[in-house]
């Protein structure tokens, strides 16, 4: 049982610090260790350096997998800085905290088997050829599936209950062809970008089963899938089940791509 419970009234930012636990040493190797330390640098600055810190510390929680209670619970703070934090009823934190909740959630992620910091791995190092991928980008601000949808006159294939509706925080537009022929499984994770909370966007695809399949055995799981170029009634039956069985949103859309990537592009130019 937990010591130590504060309420929005009387918790200070120093009182947060005070109530974080040290960061306990790691038995896993150097490499791994590494692989850590540099993404929890890439995290803390992307927080720190955003015009919605909250947003985007709710973006790295949510991409772990990590509830607002448990992350709280493992801080031994109230779960209301956490949210207060992430809607910015609270001031943005500094560097300092922000440090300390982003080493809490990687260090949550270890206890888990470390998967999540895993699937970053390719990315941190630098050594993808990125001839598969048409485009790829992070939002400042995240987009909803609807919208998005919107935006490139999509038409819906599959969509899972409300509960597994998440916010897009970017987006990859993918040669499937040769995602197919050149990708090994660790590359094809670095379509992923920073976040798996995205759409991933599919051309070149004849039935769209091809994709799905792929997304069936890899670990991270987009938050919306696009087959370019097909209408809902040329895509494969399996592939709508696929998604079904991974509660991914699943669309198709005809407009000419350039026309795709403009359109997506344009989200950052409203906002």
């Amino acid at each position: 049982m937990l010591q130590h419970r504060y309420s929005l009234d009387n918790m200070t930012d120093n009182a947060v610090v005070a109530s974080i636990p040290a960061t306990q040493p790691s038995s896993t190797n150097g490499a791994y260790k590494d692989l850590k330390h540099k993404l929890a640098e890439k995290m803390a600055g992307e927080i720190t350096l955003s015009d919605n810190p909250g947003e985007t510390l709710k973006k790295w929680r949510t991409i772990f997998e990590i509830s607002q209670s448990d992350l709280a619970a493992y801080l031994k703070v109230s779960p209301s800085v956490i949210s207060d934090y992430e809607s910015g009823r609270r001031k943005s934190p500094g560097i300092f905290i922000v440090s300390k909740i982003v080493d809490a959630i990687l260090d949550m992620d270890v206890t888990r088997g470390g998967a999540k910091i895993r699937s970053y791995e390719g990315i941190l190092r630098g050594d993808f050829s990125a001839d598969a991928i048409y485009d790829i980008h992070e939002y400042l601000s995240p987009i909803s599936v609807e919208e998005l949808t919107k935006l490139i006159k999509g038409e819906v294939a599959y969509s899972p209950g409300s509960e597994h509706i998440k916010p897009l925080y970017g987006y990859t537009v993918i040669d499937s062809l040769k995602a197919i022929l050149q990708l090994s499984y660790t590359e094809f994770q670095k379509l992923y970008g920073w976040s798996s909370e995205r759409a991933m966007i599919f051309t070149n695809v004849s039935t769209g089963r091809s994709p799905m399949v792929a997304l069936r055995v890899t670990n991270l799981k987009p938050a919306l899938i696009v087959i370019h170029g097909l209408p809902v009634s040329r895509i494969d039956p399996i592939a709508v089940k696929i998604a079904e069985i991974e509660h991914v949103p699943l669309i198709t859309s005809v407009m000419p791509i350039n026309d795709v990537v403009r359109a997506l592009q344009s989200h950052d130019i409203k906002h």
